[in-house]
């Protein structure tokens, strides 16, 4: 990495070492309305786990997405973050796991280190809502190619990067629609096609703001094929109507016509 993203990646660090308490107690162990109604089910039908699986948790946070593995019925999971303090948190909140679950303080920036697990050691990796923190992606899809076995499937959900980037506005308007009045909700995008990076606040609550490292869909998906995968499953998802909003112009069913998420599985050849 350049001098730059390395100073990035270390405030990235920084950040969410200082905000591992209150991801931990937003998250708990059943995750948030996020995680439950636009990613789990995707990941976990596209990731199609088998009992006999070894499974990659990369960026693992709290363990969130580590507990549902193994209770899809992975066999073993190899968990990674580069907190020490989210992994802390999340042995504790899987510990009835422990014999099935090996934990790694790892940054995925570090491809020497990301090799040390194993060449073809991995059935499937997963990254729940993370590669958009991470300072620089290039060196885990080279990564990835070799540590997944023949056929090997990465399955990723990240926020969807047209509709839900740093430079996206959520704008409410009236409009008279044929003699009718009607609220409109929409979003308003300033940026997309050249990668940037910007701090921001994913929980109002979090002591310190984390960087997102904003990147256009085609660069995810080149990477990906520059490293030997193939795209073989694509959903955008959005928040039923029915859902309520968090606040007046939160995340939920008022905006159920553009989806805030993307979630791809990408697989190696055999």
């Amino acid at each position: 990495m350049t001098d730059a993203l390395n100073q990035l990646n270390d405030e990235t660090r920084h950040a969410w070492e200082v905000n591992a308490q209150v991801w931990d107690e937003k998250m708990k162990d059943t995750g948030n309305d996020f995680f439950n109604l636009l990613c789990w089910t995707p990941l976990a039908s596209l990731l199609d786990v088998q009992p006999d699986s070894h499974i990659l948790d990369i960026a693992c946070g709290n363990g969130l997405t580590t507990r549902r593995l193994i209770e899809l019925g992975a066999a073993r999971v190899t968990a990674f973050d580069f907190s020490a303090n989210l992994i802390e948190f999340a042995k504790k909140r899987t510990a009835e796991y422990a014999s099935q679950i090996t934990y790694r303080v790892m940054d995925a920036t570090d491809e020497a280190a990301l090799l040390s697990l194993g060449e073809a050691a991995f059935d499937a990796a997963l990254s729940n809502m993370a590669l958009f923190d991470i300072a620089d992606i290039e060196p885990l899809f080279r990564a990835l190619s070799k540590l997944l076995k023949p056929g090997g499937r990465f399955v990723f959900s990240i926020a969807h990067p047209a509709f839900n980037n740093a430079s996206c506005m959520h704008v409410v308007e009236e409009m008279d629609d044929n003699g009718e009045i009607k609220t409109v909700y929409s979003i308003k995008v300033s940026r997309y096609m050249n990668p940037y990076h910007q701090r921001g606040l994913a929980l109002s609550n979090q002591p310190k703001p984390q960087v997102y490292f904003e990147r256009p869909l085609q660069y995810y998906l080149n990477l990906g094929f520059q490293n030997g995968f193939v795209l073989d499953g694509f959903e955008e998802r959005a928040f039923p109507p029915e859902t309520p909003q968090t606040s007046p112009l939160g995340w939920g069913g008022k905006f159920s016509e553009i989806p805030p998420d993307i979630v791809a599985r990408m697989k190696l050849a055999d």
